[in-house]
């Protein structure tokens, strides 16, 4: 071991902190775009709320082009854009770019994905009693697929544990700055064991979180 058992904490905890911000702050953004978007995808296909095949395309495209790009490679992209937003390319806020816009298309397909498992007789009953697409849409989809969407922003969370990671590699802090700097290059296998031990751990507490979450909705709405 290179350093003290207080020295290996102090690290850890620093990089564990900066990992926990740039994976809340981009999860929570993803969520109030790539929900609305994925909401605005399954409203406008084919057989939806309120078919329309212009702004289903658009949709689809977005969301699939986003889906289909490696991170490791929009990260290299983003680098003039994330430079003009936040003035740098290095450090935990300018992770949170790439970040964000990698997380948007993956939570629009979950969101989506979860709208097309609602029961269609709850949509039809709404609309029998003369309700429009946007009442329809948070009076019936929005509250009954809740726990979908709630499952959609813990899988959202948890890639973007591991996205942070890779982000980390390249200058983004956290702990996969902390494994590939302090474990990778001085060849400290401790550093890097509890880098992933950490990492796991954030990924488990963060799933039972929103596991008792989900479960208390669920209940709430039996």
């Amino acid at each position: 071991m290179k350093y003290s058992w207080q020295i290996y904490l102090s690290k850890i905890t620093s990089a564990a902190g900066e990992t926990l911000y740039m994976v809340t702050v981009a999860s929570l953004i993803a969520c109030a775009v790539g929900i609305p978007l994925g909401i605005l995808a399954y409203v406008t296909s084919k057989n939806g709320i309120r078919p329309n095949k212009f702004l289903n395309i658009v949709c689809e495209a977005v969301v699939n082009i986003g889906r289909s790009i490696p991170f490791i490679i929009l990260l290299i992209l983003l680098l003039p854009f994330t430079r003009w937003i936040v003035g740098t390319t290095l450090g935990t806020t300018s992770a949170i770019v790439p970040l964000t816009i990698a997380a948007i298309p993956f939570t629009a397909r979950v969101t989506d994905s979860a709208m097309r498992e609602l029961d269609r007789g709850l949509i039809e009953a709404a609309r029998s009693v003369g309700a429009g697409w946007w009442q329809t849409v948070y009076k019936v989809l929005v509250p009954e697929c809740l726990p979908g969407l709630l499952r959609g922003a813990c899988l959202t969370f948890i890639n973007l544990v591991g996205y942070s990671a890779m982000a980390g590699t390249v200058g983004g802090g956290g702990l996969g700055n902390l494994a590939y700097q302090e474990g990778f290059i001085n060849y400290d296998f401790a550093m890097i064991l509890m880098c992933v031990v950490v990492l796991v751990a954030i990924v488990q507490l963060a799933q039972l979180i929103f596991n008792i979450v989900v479960r208390f909705i669920d209940k709430k709405n039996a």
